[in-house]
């Protein structure tokens, strides 16, 4: 997905804060910049869901910022990707001790 939004030029919208106008009437240049920025964000956030699972789509669906979607997809996906590389280390390094009954070694596994 970050490859696919990268390739669309809004990959930058993804870590960056929404600006703000410090000035008071905002001039023109501000306002188009927070324009152009919320635009972009939207249009992320969505390129972010269409790609994700019919399933998925209404949890993610209620973030208001396409960062704040990536942020949470990320914190829940990486972490099981690390959890399954561990088991598949534990699976790959699995020796059978013959002095130990089989039935009980695989229940340890």
């Amino acid at each position: 997905m970050l490859f696919y939004l990268t390739t669309l030029n809004l990959a930058h919208i993804l870590r960056q804060d929404a600006p703000v106008s410090n000035e008071n009437p905002a001039t023109r240049e501000t306002v188009a910049s927070i324009d152009a920025w919320t635009q972009s964000d939207f249009l992320c956030g969505n390129y972010i869901l269409n790609g994700l699972d019919d399933t998925l789509y209404d949890v993610y669906a209620a973030f208001k910022m396409a960062g704040e979607v990536l942020e949470s997809l990320e914190k829940k996906y990486k972490t099981e990707d690390a959890g399954s590389k561990k088991f598949v280390a534990r699976f790959l390094d699995f020796k059978i001790v013959y002095s130990k009954h089989v039935v009980k070694q695989v229940e340890d596994l």
